[in-house]
């Protein structure tokens, strides 16, 4: 069984990954995607409050076991629409580790710092300044196969442009180049 097609959009909070995502749901038709949200990954945790040693411990083990999750669908021969935030460098040595570099499109989700402000403000759904403290993490690593900045184009437009560009992504992918150069790096 081939393994399964891995839209990766990353970008901060707040930056129109999910509806990228839905968007892509609607107008990709040469296969069956379904949309993967570290979102609804931490929204199946338990709502008891944790102290600060426990929550970073539970989210942790969310985000493993969500790369995980990834590569089991994927394996399984499903095509996969992947909404992360990979604000810390070992989530994206992880994912670089599990999911089969040549099927993933790693596509840079972007977003001027004073929109996502906006937006987080209007959503009132998380703490203020998350998108602030991810924005220079995220893309830190410097390399996607395609970018897209919500700031200047809709979510149906991003999702267009993905749409039209995943038949002819190159190779070596991102993903390739970044599990090449951070070959033998420690998870920390």
């Amino acid at each position: 069984m081939a393994s399964g097609r891995i839209i990766f959009l990353n970008g901060t909070s707040s930056s129109g990954k999910s509806s990228i995502a839905r968007e892509l749901l609607t107008i990709l038709d040469d296969g069956v995607f379904f949309h993967m949200a570290v979102d609804g990954f931490n929204a199946m945790r338990t709502k008891r409050q944790l102290g600060d040693e426990e929550l970073d411990a539970a989210l942790r083990r969310t985000r493993m076991g969500f790369h995980r999750s990834i590569a089991a669908m994927a394996e399984a021969g499903n095509d996969i629409v992947v909404d992360h935030v990979l604000s810390e460098p070992w989530r994206l040595l992880d994912c670089l580790t599990l999911l089969p570099a040549e099927d993933v499109l790693f596509v840079g989700v972007h977003c001027p710092l004073d929109e996502l402000t906006r937006r987080e403000l209007a959503r009132g759904d998380r703490p203020s300044g998350l998108a602030a403290h991810q924005y220079e993490r995220v893309h830190s690593h410097g390399d996607y196969d395609l970018e897209c900045d919500t700031g200047t184009a809709s979510p149906r437009e991003c999702a267009q442009r993905i749409k039209e560009f995943l038949p002819h992504r190159s190779s070596p992918t991102a993903f390739t180049r970044l599990r090449l150069r951070h070959a033998g790096s420690p998870l920390r």
